[in-house]
């Protein structure tokens, strides 16, 4: 949970900026993205937000917490599955959305290509921002099989795992430096694949 901080000015030259918890994840996001969870230290942290160590703890506690906040302002800003995966929609079209959707928003990007959750999933064994990106990736892939076996109950299992399949070979290609234009065609062919699936 993030408390409000009093207004601190970075040192420096040019006025001064006021601290606002949203505007401080929205660039911690972009910094974890751009490098990996150890590679962007306190300092740096502190310094692009503009506040000082003491205050940065007592906003958000520490690194981990803070990072854990950012994984969740992605998760529900970037490919937010609450709007594409809505009530009413079928399978496919909704499947073959996000994957469109994935493949454009990993690539837009070339400073921070791929996706921010799944990547740090992949890091290394049970480091503590591995964990914390591992949680939110299984609750976002609960949420696909929950939507998927409303109407295919039998399918939700497989078609869960395909689905988180396709994410992360997508994120993982973006990462790669595969082409918008080829990450999109890899997206078409992957929601086709979902028909057959679905039975």
């Amino acid at each position: 949970m993030v408390t409000n901080l009093k207004n601190e000015a970075k040192p420096g030259r040019g006025r001064p900026r006021s601290f606002d918890p949203e505007t401080a994840l929205a660039i911690g996001q972009q910094m974890f993205h751009a490098a990996d969870y150890d590679a962007v230290g306190l300092s740096a942290l502190t310094n692009a937000l503009g506040v000082t160590p003491p205050s940065f703890y007592t906003a958000f506690g520490s690194k981990a917490a803070f990072f854990a906040s950012v994984l969740e302002r992605y998760a529900s800003t970037e490919l937010a599955l609450a709007e594409i995966l809505r009530e009413g929609r079928r399978p496919e079209e909704a499947l073959t959305d996000l994957f469109v959707r994935a493949a454009r928003t990993y690539s837009q990007d070339p400073g921070r290509r791929g996706c921010l959750v799944l990547e740090a999933a992949r890091g290394h064994g049970n480091s503590e921002s591995a964990v914390l990106a591992r949680r939110v990736a299984e609750r976002r892939r609960a949420q696909v099989r929950e939507f998927i076996a409303r109407t295919h109950p039998r399918a939700a299992g497989l078609v869960t795992d395909y689905v988180s399949s396709v994410m992360s070979g997508l994120s993982g290609s973006a990462r790669e430096g595969m082409s918008q234009a080829r990450l999109v065609k890899v997206a078409r062919a992957a929601g086709e694949g979902l028909a057959r699936l679905l039975g």
